[in-house]
């Protein structure tokens, strides 16, 4: 937001920077500028003011377009085009991410990578998928002793804190490594289906390997 009274504490040479073509600032600073510049007393003809809001509108078609394109990155673009490459879907590999830890939602985004052919990608998020699940086990119980010294907020639930962050990670690699606005179909969810109940089953049998994840934090 614009502070105006910022403003008002700038000359008029450099209040009128602000109404030059090809400055860096944003259109509500630009009309304040060209407010402030009015009100002490600086006349402006009839192609000078066309010309003001010219720029002003310029200016916010431009963050107009700089949002949506950046919109458009974070955007998962499914569809049902038959000519389009098959992934395993960006919002069930969050969910089993968010749910089973990073370990079989890593292995689905890797896999996606390698069908890509984006092979260091691949190996990164593998990579990722591993060393995630020590940190997690190591931080859980470090936010519930810390918490109670009050360095922590999240001592209700770190699990469900540390969850969120390796489900942003994933979807930051989904976004850096997919190529921009891909479009993709929903490869079949089988083997993902597999692959859950198989880490499902793991964790049931050896919950303290993974007493960092969200699933065991509702049995205690």
């Amino acid at each position: 937001m614009v502070n105006k009274s910022v403003l008002r504490k700038l000359s008029n040479k450099e209040l009128e920077a602000y109404l030059q073509e090809g400055n860096r600032f944003v259109p509500e600073a630009v009309q304040a500028a060209f407010e402030i510049l009015e009100e002490r007393g600086l006349v402006f003809c009839e192609q000078e003011k066309t010309a003001v809001q010219q720029l002003i509108q310029h200016k916010k078609e431009e963050e107009e377009a700089k949002f949506t394109e950046e919109h458009e990155l974070w955007k998962d673009h499914i569809t049902e085009d038959s000519n389009a490459i098959k992934l395993f879907p960006r919002e069930f590999i969050l969910l089993i991410g968010g749910l089973l830890g990073t370990i079989p939602g890593a292995l689905l985004l890797g896999l996606n990578f390698i069908k890509l052919k984006k092979y260091g990608a691949a190996i990164l998020t593998f990579i990722f998928g591993i060393v995630f699940l020590p940190i997690q086990n190591f931080l859980v119980p470090l936010i519930y002793k810390e918490s109670t010294q009050g360095f922590f907020t999240y001592r209700k639930s770190p699990e469900f804190f540390m969850a969120a962050v390796s489900t942003l990670i994933l979807l930051v690699f989904w976004v850096l490594f997919t190529p921009k606005k891909l479009p993709y179909r929903a490869a079949s969810y089988i083997f993902p289906g597999i692959l859950s109940l198989i880490m499902l089953a793991i964790i049931i049998k050896y919950p303290e390997w993974f007493s960092g994840y969200l699933l065991i934090s509702f049995a205690k």
